[in-house]
């Protein structure tokens, strides 16, 4: 599994709005509205770096409201929660 943490900058009106259109995306697990030098903060959790790659440069890159993205690889999770269980139902 490839974990990522993807940082944005919005257009200050369209916050909730590309929030909810994040969410909606396959492998965007969380998206969060959060202070400081971002506007919003997503979390990916995909199979493979095409799918990471797929969503960042095709799927994202089309919701306009977006300025600006930072995308960063989780290299490993240090966690009290099981997170490939969470995520492995059904796999």
């Amino acid at each position: 599994m490839v974990t990522s943490i993807i940082l944005m900058n919005v257009e200050r009106t369209k916050i909730n709005e590309v929030a909810e259109q994040l969410k909606a995306l396959p492998g965007i697990s969380e998206v969060y509205s959060v202070s400081g030098n971002y506007d919003l903060v997503a979390i990916v959790r995909v199979a493979t770096n095409d799918e990471l790659s797929d969503l960042v440069t095709k799927r994202m890159r089309i919701i306009e409201a977006i300025l600006k993205t930072e995308t960063m690889l989780a290299f490993k999770a240090y966690s009290r929660h099981d997170l490939e269980s969470m995520f492995a139902v059904g796999m």
